[in-house]
């Protein structure tokens, strides 16, 4: 149930940050927090990580259903195995994938980015929780499960 719950919370999360963003700010508006470091920047993005596949809505609607069912299958069988740990970054993944699926339907393939930080694309919280729980599931893999097999 713990998943269920922190899945909710990643994604209710996102789209309360996303409809304040949107309800506040006019797209394109940009305000800075730390002058030509960190801005908040409204835009709505076509587009996926680093500006590739513009206006694919399909394709990614198909990758966020797969995510999802592929999220759900690996909570299922790490939950048979006790793995708590690993259903961390599985909510990160699946509620952010679920955030921004919801942008793409509910605004013409688009999605909601703000997050500025003038060196990197514009992104959102969706974004940040897919890459930590990605990252995390990379460490845990890489170091975490070799040391078991050793054993």
């Amino acid at each position: 149930m713990k998943f269920i719950g922190w899945t909710i919370f990643v994604i209710l999360f996102d789209q309360g940050s996303k409809f304040f963003i949107q309800s506040k700010m006019k797209i394109g508006e940009s305000i800075p927090i730390i002058k030509g470091i960190f801005h908040i920047t409204y835009i709505e993005n076509p587009r996926t990580a680093f500006g590739l596949f513009e206006y694919q809505t399909m394709f990614f609607v198909v990758a966020a259903l797969i995510s999802v069912i592929l999220a759900i299958l690996i909570y299922k069988k790490i939950v048979f195995k006790e793995d708590s740990f690993m259903y961390i970054p599985l909510t990160l993944v699946l509620g952010g994938a679920v955030g921004n699926l919801i942008d793409r339907v509910r605004i013409d393939g688009r999605v909601i980015d703000f997050l500025d930080f003038r060196i990197w694309p514009i992104f959102n919280f969706a974004d940040t929780a897919i890459v930590c729980g990605m990252l995390i599931l990379l460490v845990h893999f890489l170091f975490y499960t070799k040391e078991e097999d050793k054993e």
